[in-house]
């Protein structure tokens, strides 16, 4: 005759949650650190790469009020029939427009702020899903704690599947799998 199973009792079921849950919640409280980190990366270059973008659009404008200036001089000097300065000003204010020597005429200087918008932008679009996938690491470590504290194993895979929520979205956040 086979033996019946006796159910077991609220501190032998409490200690195989236990058992369970603390590797579990050690995994997902590693992958929340691991997530935090990439997306304090990913924070630290989006606003690098706003700071700089503007500096570069600051130097711009000051670049295009130069040559306005500069503009407004030749025109002074065409009026006055002065070819020399007409001359030495029409070569300033075409530096002032594109100075690839130095790479820092307006035209240069507008590409490299729109390259620097465009890896702010880029670093952006991971950002919302790192910070769901933060939430849902977040949430399956209470759910765990509090599956632990009820005794209750439908708690503990409900833990589990939030968890794993949080991974997808983090390797979504990583990967940008789906734009």
């Amino acid at each position: 005759m086979s033996e019946e199973k006796k159910p077991l009792s609220r501190s032998e079921r409490e200690a195989q949650i236990k058992d369970k849950a603390g590797w579990v919640i050690t995994v997902v409280a590693a992958l929340l650190a691991v997530n935090t980190y990439i997306a304090n990366g990913i924070s630290g270059s989006v606003l690098t790469n706003t700071i700089k973008a503007n500096d570069t659009w600051n130097f711009y404008q000051a670049k295009s009020i130069k040559q306005t200036i500069a503009e407004n001089a030749r025109d002074d000097a065409e009026a006055r029939k002065d070819a020399k300065k007409v001359a030495a000003l029409t070569a300033k204010i075409e530096r002032y427009e594109s100075d690839p020597k130095s790479g820092e005429g307006k035209k240069e200087l507008m590409a490299k702020a729109q390259s620097l918008e465009a890896a702010r932008d880029e670093s952006k679009k991971h950002s919302p899903w790192l910070t769901f996938s933060g939430s849902a690491f977040q949430l399956s470590i209470v759910l765990l704690s509090a599956a632990i504290l009820a005794v209750s194993m439908p708690m503990f895979w409900a833990s589990i599947i939030v968890g794993g929520i949080g991974a997808l979205l983090m390797s979504q956040g990583i990967w940008l799998w789906f734009a």
